[in-house]
């Protein structure tokens, strides 16, 4: 019987600490969810982003050549 008290100490121990270890991994599982989104949504407006920085090039582009062609026929 003078066993049977830690070994049940030990027990309750290890049952405390594989608690506290779900609720952590349960903790990292919600953060990862919530970084994942959060790097989809970057994804996204980068991508918005680099649309719209081609579109501004090809318009500055095309002004140039506008340009260039009124001073040829000036």
């Amino acid at each position: 019987m003078a066993e049977s008290n830690p070994t049940l100490a030990e027990l309750n121990d290890i049952s405390q600490r594989l608690d506290r270890l779900l609720e952590l991994c349960q903790r990292l599982a919600e953060e990862n969810r919530s970084l994942r989104a959060s790097q989809e949504q970057l994804a996204a407006e980068r991508s918005n982003l680099l649309a719209k920085n081609e579109q501004a090039r090809s318009r500055v582009e095309a002004m140039i050549a506008r340009l260039r062609a009124l001073e040829n026929n000036a």
